[in-house]
């Protein structure tokens, strides 16, 4: 959470790795490298090929959370718990959504924990 506070606000800019702008991917490249060290491939369609696929209802904190929010659009975050998720919304910029909000509900794609 305290990744959350250093980051919320941060506007959503496509292809953007900074405070200045992060896209949804980049967000996941950023916190996973920042928090635990891991080096993440650069786009939601890699980095919906690393690790292993979770069912929904066994999302751990960590895992990565895909959706399908448009024909070829794709989108990526980071499960907190209690069926909240760490993205950057192309709306609102990096925040907390939650599984269970009947938009990304009928978005969910699948789930990767690593």
């Amino acid at each position: 959470m305290a990744y959350h506070s250093e980051w919320k606000g941060t506007p959503y800019r496509y292809g953007g790795m900074s405070k200045r702008g992060v896209d949804c991917s980049g967000f996941v490249v950023l916190a996973y490298k920042n928090i635990l060290g891991i080096n993440l491939p650069r786009t939601t369609i890699e980095q919906k090929g690393v690790g292993h696929k979770i069912a929904k209802q066994n999302l751990k904190t960590g895992d990565l959370v895909f959706f399908k929010t448009g024909w070829s659009t794709r989108h990526v975050g980071i499960y907190l718990s209690d069926s909240k998720f760490l993205h950057a919304s192309t709306s609102q910029g990096v925040m907390i959504s939650r599984l269970d909000n009947s938009y990304w509900q009928s978005k969910y794609w699948l789930s990767r924990g690593l």
